[in-house]
Parts: structure tokens; sequence; C-alpha cells
């Protein structure tokens, strides 16, 4: 007999699931899962590698803009005790970095500007206010978001007010090939401008950027697809970085500026030491630009003194387009 009304106990039955097939459902969802997840992650790892692309080309076009100015790239400034000065111009009486140099080719004149013509203590405050201005083109959205992050006042900052949270890179400008210790720079304007001053000496470093560079591009011999400009910085996972505890906009440091010594080649982030190095929260690869604006991907497994040579500017050794 058929039941028209469906309420019989029969019909009841059919309307349910048994425990078997649940479970072939439940283990027929999870298993798509696991097969998209991957994708979905490569996917927006793709998107973030693309941005970071994005933003190295800008800070890349900044610098050409900054030398095609200037007629040298922005110098690397004193030391980390130091952050930029809106009344010392671009050259070597600069206390800030390549970044802060930059800042009016990133449509930002406006920070470039700050603590400007004010008297000490007002400018000291005004730049402390600098440190804390982020920039979405300075970071890698692969590991970080554009925020403020812990400041390691390692010494007093010579010409700003201490702050707890500055902003930071992960970009790096190529400092050469030759690790030159620096030291803290002078104390004082007063002892910078003293012609008796005795500046480390820096005649023989070999990149773009480093103490109180001046390099343009006819001091590049190696030619401008040959060198690097700038790229990715290592950082290392485990918050604790030597190379990652200053503000962005301080002067000559690993913090802004990577060297490409033989054996320092780049390499992803990990929980070791590495505060000298390129390299990047990417997988397989970080990101360097050439002085002639060219991005290139640049292995982790790039031959070491293929990359020393391209970090140095002027050695005149050959350099296969295939070794890169």
């Amino acid at each position: 007999m058929t039941c028209v009304s469906g309420g019989c106990a029969m019909c009841m039955r059919r309307r349910g699931f048994t425990l078997i097939e649940v479970l072939v459902v439940i283990s027929i969802i999870g298993l798509l899962v696991a097969l998209l997840l991957p994708a979905v992650q490569a996917a927006r790892e793709a998107g973030r590698r693309t941005q970071c692309q994005n933003n190295l080309k800008q800070l890349s076009l900044a610098m050409l803009q900054h030398e095609t100015a200037h007629g040298r790239f922005p110098t690397g400034g004193w030391s980390f005790v130091w952050v930029g000065d809106p009344d010392r111009g671009t050259g070597r009486r600069q206390p800030g970095g390549w970044i802060y140099c930059i800042l009016p080719y990133l449509e930002r004149p406006d920070l470039a500007r700050l603590g400007q013509g004010l008297a000490e203590p007002q400018r000291r405050a005004a730049l402390a206010q600098l440190t804390q201005r982020t920039l979405e083109v300075a970071h890698c959205p692969s590991r970080r978001f554009a925020d403020l992050y812990a400041y390691d006042p390692t010494w007093v900052p010579r010409n700003c007010d201490l702050v707890p949270m500055v902003a930071k890179s992960d970009y790096a400008a190529n400092g050469g090939d030759l690790v030159i210790a620096s030291g803290v720079g002078p104390a004082s304007y007063a002892e910078a401008d003293d012609p008796a001053y005795p500046w480390v000496d820096f005649s023989k470093a070999t990149g773009i950027c480093y103490m109180r560079s001046e390099v343009g591009m006819k001091h590049i011999e190696d030619g401008k697809s040959y060198t690097y400009m700038l790229g990715e910085k290592y950082v290392n996972t485990t918050g604790f970085d030597l190379g990652d505890d200053q503000s962005m906009y301080t002067g000559y440091d690993v913090d802004t500026i990577r060297t490409c010594d033989l054996g320092l080649v780049p390499r992803p982030d990990s929980a070791s030491v590495g505060d000298l190095i390129f390299g990047s929260a990417h997988f397989d690869s970080c990101h360097m630009v050439m002085c002639d604006g060219a991005l290139r991907r640049i292995a982790y497994s790039i031959d070491a003194e293929v990359h020393r040579r391209l970090g140095n500017r002027r050695d005149l050794l050959p350099i296969d387009d295939r070794q890169f």
C-alpha cells in the first residue's frame, strides 16, 4: 500500500541519514578543504608577492628620481642614533638615511618638512613624530602590516625625543660587499660640522648607499643592470633583531642598509641571526631592484660570488645573466 500522507513510520525513517553516511560526507568535505586550502593560500601569497614587487618598484623609482634631481642616490646618513633633519639637505650634511631622503619623491613632502625651521626642543618633538609615521610602501605584506613596532633604545637619539614604538621598513639599500664598522657617529651637530671630526673612512665602500654616501650613476662602473640598488631585508622571526630595532628614518644602520659580503647570501626569514643580509618572508626567493630600475627575483640558492659581485658597483668582474 502506498502512503500519501508521509506520516507513516517507514516514510519517517527514510528522511534520516545513517551515521556512516554523515561520516562519509564529513570526510569528503574535509578532503575538499584540504585540497583547496593550499591553492587559496598560494593565491593569497601570489597577491602579496605582487604587492611587494610594486612597493620595491615605487621605492626604486623614488631613488632614481632623487639621483636625477641631485646627481646622486640618497645618502645613507650618519648612524642609527640620528634621524632625518629637514634643514640639512640631502648630501653628507644629512643625518637621516635613504628612506628619509626620498620622502618628497614618494609624494610625502609633508613628512620631509616635519620640524623644518624649528628650535631645538620643538624640532626634537617633531622628529619624534616623524619616526612614528608609517608608509605602506615600506612594508612587505607577506611579513607584516604597516604599523608601529617596538623601538630598542640602544642609545638615546641625538636629534629626536625617545619614543617606545616606531615605523620600520622591510626593505634595505645596497651597502656593497664590504662590512665596515661605523660606530655611532658624532655626538652633536657642532661636532659633525667640525672639519676636524674623524669620520669613519668609507672610501673603499662599494655599494650605492652607506655612511655619508654621495654615489651617482657615474660611479657605477659595472653597469646599472648588474648592480643592486635595493631589495628585501632578512628579519629574525623571534622578534629580537639588531637589524630591525630602529626607525626607518634613521641614519646609516643595518635596519635600512644590507651588504653582499662573500658568504652573506639572501635567505628566508628564520630564528637565526642575519642582520647584515638581504632576504625575505617569501619561501623561495627575495626581490632585488637593479640600478636601472629592473626588478629581479633572486633565488636563495644564488652563488655567493655572483651575489657579491652584484653588490659591488666597481669591481669590473663579469656576470652572466643566467647566473641570477
